[in-house]
């Protein structure tokens, strides 16, 4: 698994495949072998490179107490050029969906296509930042188990497999707690962008699962109605991990959106 230097830190990505490259941003607490499947599925038609985002996965440790949207999407556009790439499909999920909506904003030069899955644009309201804070003192008060036994049945429908869940569990019990914590604060304090939506200006597609309780689908319904020209899939029988949960269909509505680009 490479890795590449960008500012302070070291970033580890996975790569498969030829051709345009697409970027794949995991969710929280997981990590780019979320993606594995997608790569699989896509790698006929894109260069498909997933990152472990700062302090993610195999990625090198932080220090930071606050992993800010905005300080993964430079870290995001630091890759690119360390790979000499000019602009990608960028693939986001749910916190990857943040990510990726704030690299639109400050890197809009470098995109070719947009996918914003089983994700919101508006900030946290009150009762979403106290839960945040929550699921940080438990964290330390009752350790990664405990996240995991929480977090599998909101990720996933009642359908997925043991398979899935399984590399749920294990994504989910190896991350780094200070990487949680720093997570979980920038998600608290991250900006909204709902109103930048109108300004996003490539093609792009709106997917979310059918029982996604996380970010449930009327709002993917209104997020892709904001966006200029916006496909929007609903993938039936899977939760917030549709990727993983439902992989062909995703991969089916990526390869619609990446059609001509």
């Amino acid at each position: 698994m490479p890795m590449i230097d960008v500012a302070d830190t070291r970033l580890r990505y996975r790569e498969r495949g030829e051709g345009p490259v697409a970027l794949f941003v995991h969710g929280f607490p997981l990590d780019a072998t979320m993606w594995l499947d997608q790569m699989a599925l896509l790698s006929g038609l894109r260069r498909c490179v997933a990152v472990d985002l700062r302090g993610f996965g195999r990625s090198d440790p932080v220090l930071d107490e606050v992993l800010t949207m905005e300080r993964h999407a430079d870290d995001l556009a630091a890759l690119l050029d360390g790979l000499a790439i000019d602009a990608v499909d960028l693939v986001g999920l749910s916190m990857g969906g943040y990510v990726a909506l704030a690299f639109s904003q400050l890197h809009p030069t470098r995109l070719r296509t947009l996918a914003l899955v089983d994700t919101r644009s508006e900030a946290d309201g009150d009762e979403a930042r106290a839960g945040r804070d929550e699921a940080a003192r438990r964290l330390l008060t009752h350790g990664r188990r405990d996240l995991a036994d929480r977090m599998e049945g909101a990720l996933l429908a009642p359908e997925a497999s043991p398979a899935v869940r399984g590399r749920v569990r294990t994504m989910i019990e190896g991350i780094r707690y200070e990487t949680a914590l720093g997570a979980l604060e920038g998600m608290k304090v991250r900006s909204d962008r709902t109103a930048f939506l109108g300004r996003v200006a490539v093609p792009a597609a709106v997917i979310t699962g059918e029982h996604d309780a996380i970010t449930p689908p009327a709002g993917a319904r209104a997020m892709a109605a904001a966006i200029a020209g916006a496909t929007y899939t609903e993938i039936a029988g899977a939760g917030h991990l549709t990727p993983m949960e439902r992989p062909g269909a995703v991969a089916t509505a990526l390869r619609g959106l990446f059609a001509g680009h």
